[in-house]
């Protein structure tokens, strides 16, 4: 499968999408209908088809960010932040459109094949979302931003399945019958932007 370089860094498709382009630093990227990432809790059914592009990294404490750009149109179009190990542990953040009014902005994390969903409401005008993704050992923060400079925290939590190299990047898909175009850029991968808590050790020393 074709590799991607972006951000200086080699990058690689677990699943393709419809369609999708590079130019410099911008990745473009068209969804499939009928894709979608989720296991079992409420919904039943286990929907393990997204498109998913990621790089993979040994670092310890390290920061993702990247701005999302997307032209959704139907229920629980998505694209964003994703860690994906296998279909049974994972972890993806992004807006999931829900009609003309409003979408929902929000967080799943999939432990041994269980996920949830922790959403808040934005409107449904908003077409440009950053995430910034933080590691530190097993420990993950997710946090979103309007303008890419305000950052504010979306959660955290802990992966089990993230005990040495990590995979992370990006997702699209379309869990219903529809199809639309998604744009990441702004592709930064720094030092751990999410600090130690008061009274840990600084993580030079870890």
């Amino acid at each position: 499968m074709e590799k991607i370089i972006l951000a200086g860094r080699e990058w690689r498709w677990t699943r393709l999408p419809e369609s999708f382009s590079v130019e410099g630093e911008k990745f473009a990227v068209v969804t499939n209908p009928h894709t979608d990432l989720w296991q079992r809790t409420y919904y039943g059914f286990c929907n393990d088809n997204a498109p998913v592009l990621q790089t993979v990294t040994d670092e310890q404490y390290f920061s993702f960010t990247v701005k999302t750009a997307f032209d959704s149109k139907r229920r629980f179009d998505q694209c964003g932040v994703v860690v994906y190990f296998d279909s049974r542990n994972w972890l993806k953040a992004s807006v999931e459109y829900e009609n003309e009014r409003f979408q929902h902005l929000g967080s799943v994390v999939t432990a041994g094949g269980y996920s949830d969903w922790a959403t808040t409401e934005i409107g449904a005008d908003v077409k440009s979302v950053w995430y910034r993704l933080s590691r530190r050992a097993e420990d993950f923060c997710i946090e979103c931003s309007f303008d890419g400079v305000k950052f504010s925290q979306m959660r955290i939590c802990h992966m089990p399945a993230a005990t040495g190299s990590v995979p992370f990047g990006i997702y699209a898909c379309s869990p219903e019958n529809s199809s639309f175009a998604a744009t990441f850029s702004e592709f930064e991968i720094s030092e751990c932007r999410w600090k130690a808590h008061v009274g840990q050790p600084p993580d030079k020393n870890l």
